[in-house]
């Protein structure tokens, strides 16, 4: 979608890891199992595609069993799913290991215990300890399962809501099934993609670079 430098890509790359905290996840091991969602899409071969699980929690617990053997293969990815990634090799080690996990889980219940002002802002915890299972259970569930399509991509990709606020375009699946290399996830005149114009403003100061194509 875009090219920046090698110092910006690093900025990045802590920043993802701070603020994802215990739901990040190597970014090789994920760019490798996304390239296979899209290449076998609602296929056996998806890695976590709705339709061979009777709810959404086998799907995701599926994928979490998964994602281990993804880590395995980082070294000798197959050729069609091979890319550059940052190379911080630390930091993803170190990002998916359990304790990094319980650090930032023990983290976020300090930081409420000093600053909640009502007991049922604690409630809210659960989705900070799971912020990345839970989006990816609503994005790969309800984006293939629910809404409507602009494209006959040869698998059940849907776009859920012409508005993309809730899940900041991830919902556009059937449209960025059709254009993946787009940074803009909206495609017909009453979509909206809430990303895309902080993405143009980012290329605008030359912070990235965004593909000619979807300038």
């Amino acid at each position: 979608m875009f090219s920046t430098n090698k110092f910006n890509e690093r900025v990045f790359h802590l920043l993802t890891f701070i603020c994802q905290g215990s739901s990040f996840l190597n970014p090789r091991a994920y760019a490798i199992m996304h390239r296979e969602h899209h290449a076998f899409s609602d296929t056996e071969k998806d890695p976590h595609s709705p339709y061979f699980f009777t709810d959404v929690f086998q799907m995701m617990w599926r994928t979490a069993q998964s994602y281990k053997l993804y880590e395995k293969r980082l070294k000798e990815p197959e050729a069609q799913f091979k890319g550059n990634y940052p190379e911080w090799r630390l930091l993803d080690y170190w990002g998916s290991k359990h304790i990094s996990r319980i650090l930032f889980g023990c983290f976020y219940v300090t930081f409420y215990i000093f600053f909640a002002t009502h007991w049922w802002m604690f409630l809210l915890l659960p989705i900070h300890f799971l912020m990345g299972p839970i989006h990816g259970a609503i994005v790969n569930w309800c984006g293939h399962k629910y809404g409507y399509a602009n494209f006959n991509n040869g698998d059940k990709s849907k776009n859920t809501s012409p508005f993309g606020f809730f899940m900041l375009g991830e919902l556009f699946q059937n449209n960025h099934h059709k254009r993946p290399n787009s940074a803009n996830f909206a495609a017909r005149w009453f979509e909206f993609d809430p990303v895309y114009p902080i993405m143009k403003f980012m290329h605008w100061i030359r912070l990235i670079k965004l593909r000619e194509a979807y300038l």
